[in-house]
């Protein structure tokens, strides 16, 4: 570490995926976006934290420069030509390779080229340029990072986003120009490796059992999802990834720390919103908002009927959309709900079918997803639908009681610690919480919603204004970034003292 780590440390963020950066970090720091989904919103708050700390905060990253509206060569020249020239001053290293510049995604049929890529520029010249006394890394395309952090002495958090591996020969990785002879030992292979060369070419690298494996700590993106892998939960865990999380839970080398929704979802200031409102404007800001949903999706023009929101992808293996269409027909056919589907997936046909079948059209939409009819999904709604069999983190359930929307949920995951079931008289919870995983409990859960909505309209808008000022307070990059700030703290800490 260098002399003035504990004062003023150097964490090296290395992260795939980013959506902005401060404005001080260097020439190309607020064009810089490449976006799959909450890891992106959890790096660039994180650094933002940092840097805003007054923390020497560097950020590794693939060169998307299509993605980055780089692509025209001369722009980025002579852009590229400003970094270089003031490269000690400039905290943005960008990984150079031609199997970056021309996406338009993060990932696809190329991840492990990608991935590899990426990794040989921060080992080869970021690590050895920057010289941090932390490098935090996140998921498995930089799972080859915290070997070789561990090989030269630095500390590293490993963050585990989503549970997707890949696996590489060292042989294939050595191709890529990665020097894996040098950190071969810290490694995790698919069976116990004898010697280097014996297992070069024929002991696959699991890269993201890797980089937890090699991490001095690691965190996933909820404590309870962390909790239910090492409890044994989840058949679709492979044994290596439960197996390294449960040695590095039971040693103390291992937490949840929950994402957190971008910014951008505030119903006072929402770019996608025709009308704002804020907690204390609430009632009527929802009651315009539902009209105009309504409208434009042609259900029945009444504000006071009860709205449910679906704002995921229609994946019956994850999110449980097979549990709603089971009652579908049930539900609208009993009570006076409306039911809005804003969202594409393979189950999309099924809610076709049920409202053609039914004609249900005037009652219940289904639309692709679509970012404009999602955020008025939220303002619009009285309640959205989170009914996943499992849920690493998950953010809508954070987004919606933001706008004043309660969530119905499956007691699972990131959901078991961010929706707490609604207690009136006690004055607490966010939503309602079924435990188990079929219709008959979302049956069950949508039943209480509905009586919540049923009560008088003083109590359930008291309710709504103290729901709306806990979520903004509580579901936000600042206090996320505060959780990785005292883990940062944590472990340089353990460094010191070591």
């Amino acid at each position: 570490m260098s002399e003035n780590a504990p004062h003023r440390p150097r964490i090296l963020v290395v992260t795939p995926e980013i959506t902005y950066l401060p404005e001080g970090m260097g020439n190309l720091a607020q064009r810089m976006c490449a976006k799959a989904g909450g890891l992106a919103d959890v790096s660039a708050s994180l650094v933002k934290a940092l840097y805003d700390q007054g923390a020497d905060v560097h950020v590794a990253l693939p060169n998307y420069r299509r993605m980055f509206h780089l692509d025209v060569a001369s722009v980025f020249d002579n852009e590229f030509q400003k970094v270089s020239r003031a490269l000690p001053e400039q905290r943005i290293h960008l990984a150079e390779d031609r199997v970056f510049y021309h996406r338009s995604s993060v990932y696809g049929a190329e991840n492990h080229l990608i991935a590899l890529a990426f990794q040989r520029e921060v080992i080869n010249h970021t690590i050895p340029q920057v010289r941090p006394d932390l490098i935090h890394c996140n998921d498995w395309m930089t799972g080859l990072i915290p070997a070789v952090a561990r090989r030269h002495g630095i500390p590293s958090l490993f963050t585990v986003h989503n549970i997707h591996s890949e696996h590489l020969t060292l042989a294939q990785i050595e191709d890529r120009g990665i020097d894996a002879a040098d950190f071969w030992q810290h490694l995790y292979y698919r069976r116990a490796p004898g010697t280097y060369e014996e297992s070069r070419g024929a002991n696959p690298v699991d890269l993201l059992a890797s980089g937890i494996f090699a991490a001095d700590h690691v965190n996933t993106v909820s404590p309870t999802f962390l909790d239910e892998i090492v409890g044994g939960g989840h058949s679709f865990i492979p044994d290596a990834i439960r197996n390294e999380l449960r040695g590095k839970k039971h040693s103390g080398c291992a937490t949840g720390i929950l994402n957190a929704p971008d910014a951008v979802f505030d119903p006072a200031s929402d770019p996608y919103l025709t009308t704002h409102f804020t907690a204390a404007t609430h009632v009527a800001g929802k009651r315009r908002n539902k009209l105009e949903l309504q409208e434009r999706l042609g259900l029945l023009g009444d504000p006071d009927a009860p709205l449910f929101f679906w704002p995921s992808r229609l994946d019956p293996v994850q999110k449980g959309c097979q549990l709603l269409t089971e009652i579908l027909h049930t539900l609208v056919s009993s009570h006076p709900m409306q039911i809005a589907v804003v969202a594409s997936g393979s189950f999309q046909k099924h809610f076709h079918n049920i409202v053609k079948m039914h004609g249900l059209h005037d009652r219940v939409a289904v639309r692709d997803f679509d970012e404009k009819l999602s955020h008025l999904g939220y303002a619009a709604s009285d309640f959205i639908f989170m009914p996943s069999s499992f849920e690493p983190c998950g953010l809508p359930q954070m987004i919606a009681p933001k706008f004043g929307s309660l969530t119905v949920a499956h007691d699972t995951g990131g959901l078991h610690d961010t929706v707490e079931h609604m207690d009136v008289e006690n004055n607490s919870g966010n939503g309602f919480l079924f435990r188990h995983f079929n219709a008959q409990g979302l049956h069950w859960a949508i039943g209480q919603a509905l009586r919540f909505h049923a009560l008088p309209a003083a109590e359930r808008e008291k309710q709504l204004v103290r729901v709306m000022n806990e979520s903004a307070a509580r579901f936000n990059h600042e206090v996320t970034a505060a959780d990785y700030i005292r883990r940062y703290e944590e472990m340089l800490q353990k460094t010191v003292t070591a």
